[in-house]
Parts: structure tokens; sequence; C-alpha cells
């Protein structure tokens, strides 16, 4: 009994591994964060007739014992998110955490994860960094982002389009304007755009018109002039 993490694209389908495809045909059944899309993935690859069964962050809580149950009742499961690498700002801990907790054997693929791309493309320091995944929608949004700028590594994080202005603006007063930026939309997609400039830039930027698509944001580190006492936590 095992269960394999199977890291899928976040945007080109052909951003898979052979391995992964193998597997994906080999393994008894799957677990998929939305069915409809593991299936597009799934026929892209004329991998048919494959059981695909649900695990999102709704139903992880309810299904969490049955689901082990299933996994120790046969040879290999795999478990998919919808992009990325599962475990990654989506479902996955608590299923990792109890499988391995219960003696089931877990294996992680190599593959594909918004962050690692939008780091390397931003031309920040990538030596040391600090992944936050999303950030809070409000409560303790203000006391994180105040935490954030102090660092002296680069910073990233995930955000929603209809969010990137208004946590970019929150942000001037503690990272200052001319704190370096990066902002990659839609990667490996066909409108996929990578912004590098300073966080004023930024704003002025994506304020302009609708913003669309899956976000990351790079931010620099803080220099020492940053760390200064008159920017406290």
């Amino acid at each position: 009994m095992k269960l394999f993490l199977i890291p899928t694209p976040i945007g080109n389908l052909e951003d898979i591994t052979l391995r992964a495809i193998r597997l994906l045909k080999e393994v008894d059944f799957i677990l998929c964060e939305d069915t409809r899309t593991t299936k597009n993935l799934l026929n892209h690859y004329d991998i048919k007739d494959k059981k695909c069964y649900s695990y999102h962050i709704h139903n992880e809580h309810q299904q969490l014992e049955h689901l082990v149950k299933q996994i120790k009742a046969v040879n290999a499961v795999a478990l998919t998110t919808d992009a990325g690498t599962p475990g990654i700002s989506d479902p996955g801990f608590l299923l990792i955490r109890e499988c391995l907790n219960q003696g089931v054997a877990v294996e992680c693929l190599p593959g594909a994860t918004a962050f690692v791309p939008a780091l390397i493309n931003s031309g920040l320091p990538a030596h040391s960094f600090y992944f936050h995944g999303f950030l809070p929608h409000k409560k303790g949004k203000e006391t994180l982002l105040k935490r954030l700028a102090l660092m002296d590594e680069t910073v990233i994080f995930y955000e929603s389009p209809h969010r990137l202005v208004k946590t970019l603006t929150m942000m001037l007063p503690f990272f200052g304007e001319e704190r370096p930026v990066s902002v990659a939309r839609e990667l490996t997609k066909m409108f996929e755009e990578n912004f590098r400039g300073t966080l004023a830039e930024a704003i002025e930027h994506f304020a302009t018109g609708t913003v669309k698509g899956e976000i990351v944001v790079v931010v620099g580190p803080a220099t020492k002039s940053d760390n200064k006492s008159d920017n406290p936590l």
C-alpha cells in the first residue's frame, strides 16, 4: 500500500513527468481536488477508465478516515490537485500525516509548483527565500505584512487577482515604494505575464485594468535601512 503525491501542470499540460503519467495509469484509483480537472488531464494522455474520487478542502476532514482505509486496502493510490504539487497551498497535509501515522508509505514525485518558476523568473535573490502561501484575507494581514517587510530574504506569496492591487497598496507603508517586486501571472499559459519593477510601479501597472489569472508575488529582501527602528513590528 502506497500513496503517491503527483504534481500536475499549473497550466501547460506538457509540464508533467513521464513517471507521473505512468503512475497515473498504474494506480488503483486517484484522489482529485476536482475530478473534472483531473479527468481532462487523463484524457489528454489517453488514460482511460481510471477511478477518480473527490478529495478537497471542503471534505478532507470528513473523508479522512474512510480514505485511509481505502488506501490500505489496495496497492497504490495517487493524490493530485487541480494544479501543482499536493500540499502546497492545496489539500494534502491531513491525508499525508494520517497515512504516515498508520504505516502507509508516502512518496512525492518532483514536479510543477508555481512559486519556483516565479522566483527564478523574478531576477531577485533565490539562494534564500521565505514562502508564505496565501496571505490572510483580513485578520492578521497587516501584522503579517509588517513582519514580512523586515525579512532579509526574498518573500513569496500567492494572491487572488481581485485582491492583488489592494494587497500591494497595503504593503506600501511597510515595504516602501522602491522595494523591488515581481508579479507572475498565468505562468505557463497563453497569457503569461511577468511584471518586474518597484512596488509603486506594480500598483500603477495592475491598477489600470482588470487582473485575471493565478498570481505569484515575489518581493525583494529588506535592506539595512528597511530594518531601522522607524519600521517597528
